[in-house]
């Protein structure tokens, strides 16, 4: 088996393409209780890799795919919504699963059986690909889209994601 770890990047200023203080602090926070991981993928936006660092992780690689979806997708699947709307948008099988079913698949060939990898992105990123992920999962339960440092748990098995869970971060 090998686990994909999927998180959003952590807080910033409005006005700023790099972490807040406290967005550096809860990344810290979060990422003492994480990993190991054999392989961290994010984003090329500053935030996705400052969030990836604080959480204590080298980043072995920078994924233009993961930085936004775009314009077309963004009309299909407009961020903010919880995971159980982005699985209904990905079902009807458009220009936003085409995107979401290309996200992840390609970090985990980068890890041996029993290995693990982090990818760090942003809102609606997360969301999309977790769904696409796991097309027969109920996500009813999983609730609002990922806040700052959620994301999602999955598990590859016999060339597959068999499971996952939501992470969600303690107010």
């Amino acid at each position: 088996m090998k686990i994909l770890e999927i998180r959003r990047h952590s807080m910033r200023l409005k006005t700023s393409q790099h972490l807040s203080q406290e967005g550096v602090n809860l990344a810290r926070s979060i990422g003492k209780g994480l990993g190991p991981f054999d392989f961290v993928a994010t984003s090329t936006l500053t935030r996705a890799l400052e969030t990836a660092i604080a959480m204590g992780f080298a980043v072995n690689e920078q994924v233009e795919l993961m930085n936004t979806y775009g314009v077309e997708v963004e009309a299909q699947a407009p961020w903010p919504m919880p995971f159980f709307h982005y699985s209904e948008i990905v079902k009807q099988d458009g220009v936003a699963a085409k995107y979401a079913h290309q996200l992840y698949v390609s970090c985990l060939d980068k890890v041996a059986q029993g290995g693990s990898v982090l990818a760090v992105n942003h809102g609606g990123v997360v969301e999309l690909g977790v769904v696409a992920c796991l097309p027969d999962e109920d996500f009813s339960t999983w609730g609002d889209e990922a806040s700052h440092c959620e994301g999602a748990r999955l598990y590859w098995e016999n060339d597959k994601f068999i499971k996952g869970n939501a992470l969600r971060v303690s107010k």
